[in-house]
């Protein structure tokens, strides 16, 4: 039977009902999976939460610990559950070609390669036709920067401070986040520009932003106009006069920052900044590894909440539910400059990759989750903001469809990062009252809520209930 959730916090808030049963867990002790963990894995890969929680199943938005527990996951193993923890979809169709082929590498024919190929790229915009399958975001980033270089024959790369592209030592240097840096070599041709930050940053007003919720900040700029989005572009061009040449191969930003706790640039920032990339001879990539698949609720890729067309596309996480895959989708003339020589990958587009490809697909559209993302996410972003209203260490609620960012402050004046350990106490009560939630911001700031696109406005006020309470907690403590 499921555990009847106990919260370990007092709270009002009800977790809404799920009939799904977990199976027993039937693995090693709690205990003997720590010392394992210290023993055998390498410490670099670090824990959430102070006891950390082990995980033994899922079912669509739920994840259910080795005691039975249940908890709501708003940040779906980082923003990469797209339609829902083993979705009997998504489940199906790969338990049914495990059974018949897992792998032959792409030098052979096979069905899945061809009808995710189309599949996919039926979803873009000419010129954007063809596919490249890799095995990680990573990956595909590295691979983007490589086909830049080659196509244009120029070296240079723009990205923006705070984004994360990756953690290869090829796409450290387009990840501008301190804590990811590590004390060697990297980013040799690599420059970040100033992030047009409009709660952060020098500028930014209250009507900056593509979202339903705008900054505490007030601007005096008239309808149509935009004076932070103005300031940020002379920036930019600054970066484009003085640090690199005047030729490049390309500029590449996340259409919101995800690591770095969902930073939006005002509105056609990105428009103006393409535009400049291309009088320099610059290739531009969108880094759709968190903003593809729907999750922005007006628009299936990020890019087109822009306005922009890239010349080259990365897409990872949400691809595939899960299972380890990637892309880089371009036009064929930049894909033809990867082909003058080999460049190959071994698992890239394999048979069990593809169809789980191909299934997500399938049920983003049969489940209608874009929708879903834009009406739940909506809701979120609104009741949250009920929250900033109402607590001074709220410093700022911001996001789209369901890739929301929520920064904690000292206070809104001075927008100084909440310290660690209070952090800490409302991400830990969030928890111990069964909400799962992320965390991101250069000073680990900002909280993260990417959930599984099934959600329900049900599950928001529960998760709302259960940071409301957290947030009260941390007033009677303080």
């Amino acid at each position: 039977r499921q555990k009847k959730w106990k919260s370990s916090v007092s709270t009002q808030a009800k977790m809404p009902p799920c009939d799904f049963v977990p199976e027993k867990y039937e693995s090693y002790p709690y205990e003997r999976m720590q010392k394992i963990r210290e023993q055998n894995i390498a410490p670099s890969l670090r824990t959430y939460y102070k006891k950390p929680l082990l995980l033994h199943q899922g079912h669509m938005q739920w994840l259910f610990d080795h005691e039975g527990q249940r908890y709501l996951d708003l940040f779906a193993g980082i923003v990469t559950v797209s339609v829902g923890h083993c979705h009997p979809k998504v489940t199906m169709a790969t338990q049914k070609q495990l059974a018949r082929l897992w792998h032959t590498t792409n030098i052979y024919m096979y069905p899945p390669i061809h009808e995710y190929a189309e599949k996919l790229t039926s979803l873009f915009p000419d010129p954007l036709k063809v596919v490249y399958l890799t095995n990680s975001g990573s990956e595909a980033n590295d691979l983007a920067m490589f086909m830049a270089r080659l196509h244009t024959r120029n070296f240079d790369i723009i990205s923006l401070r705070g984004g994360y592209h990756g953690g290869s030592p090829y796409t450290l240097g387009l990840t501008s986040l301190t804590p990811y840096k590590h004390g060697v070599a990297n980013g040799f041709g690599c420059t970040a520009a100033m992030l047009p930050d409009v709660f952060r940053g020098p500028w930014g007003g209250s009507h900056c932003r593509d979202s339903p919720v705008q900054t505490v900040r007030k601007c005096s700029c008239s309808e149509g106009a935009c004076l932070a989005k103005d300031q940020y572009i002379e920036q930019f061009k600054d970066t484009l006069n003085t640090s690199v040449p005047k030729t490049i191969a390309g500029f590449i930003a996340e259409p919101i920052q995800g690591v770095n706790g969902a930073v939006q640039y005002p509105r056609n920032f990105l428009k103006e900044a393409y535009q400049l990339i291309r009088e320099r001879g610059g290739l531009c990539i969108s880094d759709e590894v968190q903003t593809g698949f729907g999750r922005t609720g007006s628009h299936f890729w990020g890019f087109q909440t822009h306005g922009v067309v890239p010349d080259i596309v990365t897409l990872a996480k949400g691809i595939g539910n899960g299972f380890p895959m990637a892309a880089v989708v371009t036009t064929k003339e930049i894909a033809n400059s990867l082909a003058q020589n080999l460049h190959f990958n071994t698992f890239g587009g394999n048979p069990l990759a593809c169809v789980a490809g191909a299934a997500v697909l399938d049920a983003i559209e049969e489940d209608g989750l874009q929708k879903n993302s834009e009406d739940v996410g909506t809701y979120m972003l609104l009741e949250l903001a009920k929250l900033r209203d109402k607590f001074e260490i709220v410093g700022d609620v911001r996001g789209k469809g369901l890739m929301i960012g929520v920064e904690m402050v000292t206070d809104k004046d001075s927008r100084r990062p909440l310290p660690a350990e209070e952090i800490n106490q409302i991400w830990e009560d969030c928890k111990d009252m069964g909400v799962l939630i992320g965390r991101g911001g250069l000073y680990s700031q900002t909280f993260r809520i990417k959930p599984p696109m099934c959600i329900t406005k049900r599950d928001v006020n529960f998760a709302v209930e259960v940071l409301h309470t957290a947030l009260q907690r941390h007033m009677e403590r303080a």
